[in-house]
């Protein structure tokens, strides 16, 4: 990953100015890497090319960790799209009381999913857009959790160890 003065001086970057200076885009705070952690997933789930600049953009809007919530946009990547992506275009085509139009003689030819895009187009947004706002609540809600509950058992165990050598 860049570091964050690379990042502030780059020169395709410089619109974003003051943006760019938020400590939590950077620091390790609970808040920023559970936002970090809704981005990313939200952005993760998403059918269109650049989810990596969505999610960059939407991490600093939500004063997100950047690194984070851009890494975790890789969730999607070229082995798990396939399966991920047909998961929420059947979740659509569900949601949408529709046949799904996917059948055993469908090919990944540009001529068939160009024919199909209208079929396909609309299940898929609904069921990921589905997809990535329950997802991204559920690791929202799992980090920050995960969090408190890792430093209170950090401070558990320091004052555990303290009571120790205090009582020798």
């Amino acid at each position: 990953m860049p570091d964050e003065q690379m990042l502030r001086s780059h020169r395709h970057l410089s619109w974003l100015g003051r943006h760019l200076h938020d400590p939590n885009l950077w620091h390790l705070t609970r808040k920023s890497v559970a936002r970090a952690f809704m981005v990313g997933i939200l952005c993760a789930f998403m059918p269109i090319p650049g989810q990596m600049i969505v999610a960059a953009v939407l991490a600093i809007l939500a004063s997100s960790n950047l690194p984070i919530s851009v890494g975790l946009v890789w969730i999607t990547n070229p082995f798990t799209i396939p399966p991920i992506f047909y998961a929420c275009y059947r979740l659509g085509s569900w949601m949408l009381g529709v046949e799904s139009g996917i059948n055993a003689d469908w090919s990944w030819e540009l001529a068939t999913i160009k024919a199909e895009f209208n079929a396909i187009w609309w299940p898929l947004l609904l069921g990921s857009t589905v997809s990535g706002i329950v997802c991204s609540l559920i690791g929202y809600i799992a980090i920050s959790r995960f969090w408190i509950w890792h430093v209170n058992r950090s401070w558990r165990k320091r004052i555990r160890s303290r009571l120790k050598r205090h009582n020798r």
